[in-house]
């Protein structure tokens, strides 16, 4: 069979969907959709140079932080920080074309692999066209920030594949094939449900230019809606696997839980390297920064309303799955730390 032939036939879980029943019932959070996407309703954010020049929380980026880059002075920190914001406008891009667009169209085709109602594939493409607009205008706002500032981001030939990639491709070798696919399916409802959460406190922070605030603004109200949308999908996929798919699946959500969450360490460390840091220093300050245990108790709390979700559809019941998760931290502390500030914000984004 022809590659184009295959990737058309190709269902995000394998089987025949009408072996597997519709589970729950949905209630459609686009039907003012027109009213209130960005992509109907926001402008094109333009980006403004003004009196403030400090493009990202450094509480969220804590490297900047560190004794060994805050001695580099001023300027090499606030020059970190647009880095660090160009480095969330591409992961946006990134995520949305390389993830979370192409499971959304196999939604609204219907080669989710699930029986869905037909309203759930039509509010799909609606996702669709908001993720498209979100990678278009973050790459959009990146650019007009280099051309205003005549700061550079990474050229395309410098870029290593996003974090969240390779770590996707460790969670797909460890399916058996015949589950392979499904892993798309769940790095979506991860990324949807908690990208929300993620992007709440900047819109609020006034040291950052206007133009900033609005852009992630537009974005994170969009995503609150996407976020009701993926737990409505997550409803329908747990019942509809097979208990044999369920205990071959649960044990890998919280690997695919960090391979969103978690920093990107080599994008990070070539940031540090730009700055004069030699290779041990840049280690020190990655260790230093994002201490093991920090990292960890930081990802339970920003997961900690995901794993609930989880709970619910009855995941944890396995007990390889809860075992899973009490490894990875997610269990212990989380919703004691998901509201504290400057704790869970970080991560891929």
């Amino acid at each position: 069979m022809g590659m184009h032939l295959r990737e058309f036939q190709e269902q995000l879980v394998q089987g025949d969907a009408t072996s597997r029943p519709i589970s729950a019932d949905y209630i459609s959070r686009f039907e003012r959709w027109d009213d209130l996407a960005s992509v109907r309703r926001r402008p094109r954010r333009g980006f403004v140079v003004g009196a403030l020049d400090l493009y990202f929380p450094p509480e969220l980026y804590p490297v900047v932080l560190h004794p060994l880059v805050t001695a580099k002075g001023e300027s090499v920190v606030k020059g970190l920080l647009l880095q660090r914001l160009y480095d969330y406008l591409d992961f946006t891009t990134e995520l949305e074309s390389l993830a979370v667009i192409p499971v959304a169209t196999k939604i609204s085709r219907g080669r989710s692999g699930l029986m869905l109602p037909e309203r759930m594939k039509a509010d799909a493409y609606k996702i669709v066209t908001d993720e498209a607009w979100h990678a278009q205008f973050s790459h959009d706002f990146a650019s007009q920030i280099e051309a205003e500032t005549n700061v550079p981001r990474l050229q395309a030939q410098d870029i290593a594949p996003p974090a969240f990639l390779p770590r996707l491709d460790e969670v797909r070798d460890r399916l058996p094939h015949h589950l392979m696919g499904v892993e798309s399916l769940l790095f979506s409802i991860v990324s949807e449900t908690l990208i929300s959460g993620i992007l709440s406190d900047i819109p609020r922070d006034d040291r950052l230019p206007q133009c900033v605030r609005d852009i992630v603004r537009d974005h994170a109200e969009d995503e609150g809606r996407h976020h009701v949308y993926f737990r409505s999908v997550l409803r329908q996929l747990w019942p509809a696997l097979t208990s044999q798919e369920r205990r071959a699946v649960g044990p890998l959500i919280p690997a695919a839980i960090y391979a969103f969450l978690e920093p990107d360490y080599s994008q990070t460390a070539h940031h540090l390297r730009g700055i004069g840091l030699a290779n041990d220093e840049i280690d020190q300050v990655i260790a230093e920064s994002w201490p093991g245990h920090q990292v960890r108790s930081n990802i339970a709390g920003a997961a900690s309303q995901l794993t609930r979700y989880f709970s619910e559809v009855g995941a944890l019941d396995d007990a390889c799955t809860l075992a899973s998760f009490e490894e990875a931290g997610l269990l212990a502390g989380s919703y004691e730390q998901s509201d504290r500030p400057g704790t869970t914000r970080e991560f891929a984004t």
